[in-house]
């Protein structure tokens, strides 16, 4: 039975949700704190995340920052909630991280169809050798983060140490999503002056390193509006 956990410091709003997560047949963790809903999500793994925006103790994009850089639920769906419809709140919503957006006030049966497609999505198996100093495997490219050698297609390829951190962390988890920000976070976690464009300037280099065809990349997949993720197992 897939668990969801709420987030939300409204009341009859977190009572509302549950009701109809219950009729659904889901099992359901209600919380109404930012912080307490960080600490939930870095010990235990739940299929789905329904995030208010607006929080006490830590706001719902401070959040979601955190989820995607680790943790049991790097790759849960992460459903948004706001009373604050403006399209820049909605993208930036989603370029933090969260996979969908729904303003205050919405209809119940919009929000039960968006979380039955959310959980519907597959969420990918970490690879054999994700654990740190393992030799990973994967379509093709091998990487041995103890020696910091990559071969893809046979061969030995020379990578920066960015460039190999942005290769491990997606290959390590195959078809997952990573936001620019989520991205931004595990490659250049103590540099303060870079942009999301330094994510796609990376990406374009380690394409060149990796890819047959830098037109037409089969491994580092750019996913429109959302970020990149590796090619699916």
């Amino acid at each position: 039975m897939a668990h969801v956990l709420v987030v939300e410091d409204d009341v009859h709003i977190r009572d509302l949700i549950a009701l109809h997560l219950g009729l659904e047949g889901l099992e359901y963790t209600l919380v109404g704190d930012g912080r307490d809903a960080l600490g939930r999500l870095e010990a235990t793994r739940v299929d789905l995340v329904v995030l208010d925006l607006m929080l006490p103790g830590m706001d719902g994009l401070t959040v979601c920052k955190a989820m995607r850089r680790s943790g049991a639920n790097i790759d849960t769906p992460v459903l948004m909630l706001t009373a604050r419809g403006e399209e820049s709140d909605k993208v930036l919503g989603l370029e933090t991280g969260a996979d969908d957006y729904l303003a205050k006030p919405f209809g119940i049966r919009e929000f039960v169809a968006r979380v039955r497609a959310l959980l519907r999505r597959p969420r990918a198996v970490v690879v054999p050798g994700a654990e740190a100093g393992k030799v990973v495997s994967v379509h093709g490219i091998e990487i041995d983060p103890a020696r910091r050698r990559v071969r893809a297609r046979g061969h030995d390829v020379e990578l920066t140490a960015q460039e190999f951190k942005l290769l491990h962390l997606l290959a390590t988890h195959p078809g997952i999503v990573f936001s620019r920000e989520a991205l931004l976070a595990k490659v250049w976690p103590d540099q303060t002056f870079v942009t999301p464009r330094s994510v796609d300037t990376l990406v374009k280099r380690l394409r060149k390193r990796v890819e047959a065809d830098t037109e037409a990349p089969v491994l580092i997949l750019t996913v429109w509006g959302a970020g990149y993720k590796f090619a699916d197992v």
